[in-house]
């Protein structure tokens, strides 16, 4: 009788991923020190970030294939490697730049560049790319008038290497918005080449085509399989990367993942389960990094009636098991957010909340709402991030059900999660994971607390919210009034929790044959300073 146990298992699954067709047609081990292999289990659905219904893995086109006008250095990170650095902006494709005194004009003068056809960068190129920017509307829209841009009548091509924007009102988030992955510089020429009179922005081209000035270029995209990336050797805007080559293959299975990068068929596994990083952490290189300004919360949606009563939210709120969840779903990487700080008089984001589990303040809070005897609701997960959410979503029903709300978990495909949570923003009660690209506590209130925003995913509207997300977002962070506001948005979230934070999530890569990972914050693999170990 053969023992089955968890290594033969491993041995097992491995086995069976390296017969994989994919595997089969280019081994990572007989790859050589020219090609990366890198595995991921988020699917790739288009190559162009502006076009309306681009998932948000298909983000990392953009960074690995396009410039944009500046970018954030770097800094030793407290997972491992290094990670972005938010309070340096460096050079990328814009080699300077000035702003004016009074903080409405920005001027940059572009470095000699040529696109990956050999044509010249041109001051007219990032017009046209930002002119598509903010005019094809949804996510990257809003994106660009976090940092004040919002219409092409800002954009002037001065001459050929003159870039300049007018705002209407000077931002602190003006320059680290043109870092975020937004805003990045299109071939206009052969874009307008492949443009239609339906089609004026050429979404239909550039969802299967890169046309940028970028370290990589697309050369093979097979949805639901791999994008493969070329380098391209006369990159201007930073050092070369050490790969020419770079296959990003999409294996949805952690198991077959774990099973590839612990028997070194791949050199990175990116955003692995932390169950996964803890156990793979003795063995192999492990960066788990705390990811900047976000937040695993539950939301509680107050459309639905329950979820407008305050007390029932706080019952909720010290019903949750707290430590249990973070060591069952997050294997303790990552930071706490339940319980209280001590004499904390600083406005750092995310922080902890004050409330931790005990029933009895749970029941007494309950008691005092309109619904003393409970009430049943559906708990909405995703089933692309099962490995967090569904221990979350078991350890909740449990002590919910203690204190009389009656919890039937409700599992949603991965694919329609998106449009349900956060563009319908029909879950009831649901988790939610949110990062904010600009690391200020205003920015993430911008996007997760103003109404009608695409992660408000609670329907929440507090009107002096509104009006402090209004007032606060541009001002410099050394204004009086800043800080007084950030302090009041706390307060105010905190109390009326229409979202309950759990945790500050890490993100997880594991490495074997490769070095130098670096975190950044739109949470997306940068392949560009990655190397041969």
């Amino acid at each position: 009788m053969t023992k089955i146990n968890r290594r033969s298992l491993l041995a097992a699954g491995a086995a069976s991923a390296s017969m994989l067709p994919f595997l089969r047609a280019m081994p990572a081990h007989a790859a050589g020190d020219d090609v990366m292999v890198a595995v991921n289990g988020q699917t790739i659905n288009s190559l162009d970030l502006h076009r309306t219904g681009t998932n948000r893995p298909s983000y990392q086109v953009a960074i690995n294939c396009y410039d944009r006008l500046v970018s954030f250095g770097t800094k030793p990170s407290s997972g491992g490697g290094l990670e972005f650095d938010y309070s340096k902006v460096e050079p990328e494709l814009a080699e300077s730049w000035t702003v004016s005194d009074d903080g409405l004009i920005l001027t940059f003068t572009l470095r000699d560049a040529t696109f990956q056809d050999g044509s010249p960068v041109t001051a007219e190129d990032v017009k046209w790319s930002f002119d598509r920017a903010v005019s094809l509307g949804g996510f990257p829209a809003v994106q660009m008038k976090a940092g004040g841009f919002t219409r092409p009548d800002q954009f002037v091509a001065v001459d050929a290497k003159t870039f300049q924007i007018t705002l209407d009102f000077a931002s602190k988030l003006a320059i680290p918005d043109l870092a975020v992955p937004i805003p990045f510089v299109i071939n206009s020429k052969v874009a307008i080449a492949n443009a239609t009179e339906e089609d004026p922005w050429a979404t239909e081209y550039l969802h299967q085509n890169t046309i940028g000035s970028g370290a990589y270029k697309a050369a093979r995209w097979v949805p639901g399989e791999q994008l493969v990336y070329e380098r391209y050797d006369n990159w201007a805007s930073g050092p070369l990367p050490a790969y020419k080559r770079v296959v990003i293959r999409e294996v949805p299975s952690a198991a077959t993942r774990r099973a590839l990068i612990e028997k070194g068929d791949v050199q990175l596994s990116f955003n692995i389960p932390s169950k996964d990083a803890a156990e793979l952490a003795e063995t192999l290189t492990v960066n788990s990094t705390p990811i900047a300004n976000a937040i695993n919360c539950i939301g509680l949606n107050t459309k639905f009636e329950p979820f407008q009563d305050s007390d029932v939210r706080k019952a909720v709120a010290y019903a949750i098991p707290y430590k249990a969840i973070f060591e069952a779903a997050a294997f303790g990487r990552g930071n706490p957010l339940w319980g209280e700080e001590t004499e904390r008089s600083d406005i750092a984001w995310p922080r902890k909340t004050g409330y931790f589990e005990d029933l009895e303040k749970a029941k007494e809070h309950l008691a005092k709402s309109a619904y003393p005897d409970g009430f049943e609701v559906p708990f909405s997960i995703s089933l692309n991030q099962v490995d967090w959410m569904e221990p979350t979503a078991l350890l909740l029903q449990e002590n919910l059900a203690k204190i009389g709300i009656t919890v039937t978990i409700d599992k949603i495909p991965g694919a329609n999660w998106r449009t349900a949570s956060l563009v319908e923003k029909r879950l009831a009660f649901h988790l939610e994971g949110f990062g904010g690209w600009l690391d200020t506590p205003d920015y993430y209130f911008f996007w997760a607390y103003k109404d009608g925003h695409l992660f408000n995913s609670s329907n929440y509207r507090n009107e002096e919210i509104e009006t402090l997300v209004d007032t606060t977002l541009h001002i410099p962070v050394d204004d009086p009034a800043y800080e007084g506001n950030i302090k009041r948005m706390f307060e105010i979230a905190l109390d009326e929790l229409p979202r309950i934070p759990l945790w500050q999530p890490a993100l997880n890569v594991a490495l074997n044959g490769s070095k130098d990972y670096e975190f950044w914050f739109h949470r997306q693999l940068d392949v560009r300073p990655i190397k041969p170990a």
